[in-house]
């Protein structure tokens, strides 16, 4: 606890309202980095997923289930997507417009609450940082071991305990930003440098919380 006072007792060294000043405008560059990643990642899946379903029978490659058709290019992503599980702009194609809306608010109404909360609080939460990181790792490997399996109770065990894994990190992480900032306060460059990579950590998590989310409160087409 010690140590952790100690990051914030630097604030001491540039003058207190000079710190609060540049930690506001270190947070603000943070968040708008990340903001800026978001939104580029739905602008992109918009677009291929524009390139990948067509409402031309006679030019569809393949049919999904739900009567989609899919280009050629389509049939690439959607096998792409099955294998790896990682194509956002897959998941236009099996949840609706309206629950993919809902969510995304959902999702953007929880991560502000939980990077508000730690950037405020006074508790040291670094201590979370390898539970959560166990926590991540056992997910992709049961995402991968799922990919065989095909089984919905794990896979509904997965997301549940990602929607977890990534609210805590969102948390973590903002904490974390934020003491970055006591130790580059002053060298220009290198908070720089920070704020990116924060921004990145934050991209991540908050992603990753949207997934999951998706996962347990989606409907599907």
């Amino acid at each position: 606890m010690a140590e952790f006072d100690s990051r914030y007792s630097q604030a001491t060294t540039v003058g207190r309202a000079d710190v609060d000043e540049g930690l506001r405008a270190y947070m603000l560059g943070v968040y708008n980095y990340m903001a800026a990643g978001v939104a580029l990642t739905g602008i992109v899946a918009y677009l291929i997923y524009s390139l990948a379903v067509t409402s031309d029978p006679g030019s569809a490659a393949a049919t999904l289930p739900n009567g989609q058709g899919l280009t050629a290019f389509g049939v690439a992503l959607y096998i792409y997507a099955a294998l790896v599980g990682a194509s956002l702009s897959s998941l236009l194609l099996v949840y609706t417009g309206t629950s993919i809306a809902n969510v995304f608010f959902i999702t953007a109404a929880t991560f502000a609450a939980l990077s508000v909360w730690g950037y405020t609080t006074k508790r040291d939460i670094s201590g979370w940082g390898s539970f959560l990181f166990m926590g991540l790792i056992g997910i992709i490997i049961a995402a991968i071991v799922n990919i065989f399996m095909q089984s919905s109770a794990m896979q509904f065990a997965i997301s549940v305990i990602g929607v977890l894994v990534f609210a805590g990190l969102t948390a973590y992480d903002t904490q974390r930003i934020k003491d970055v900032y006591y130790e580059v306060a002053g060298n220009a460059e290198a908070a720089a440098k920070a704020s990116i990579l924060g921004a990145l950590s934050l991209y991540q998590d908050f992603v990753g919380l949207f997934v999951n989310l998706l996962t347990l409160m989606g409907d599907r087409e």
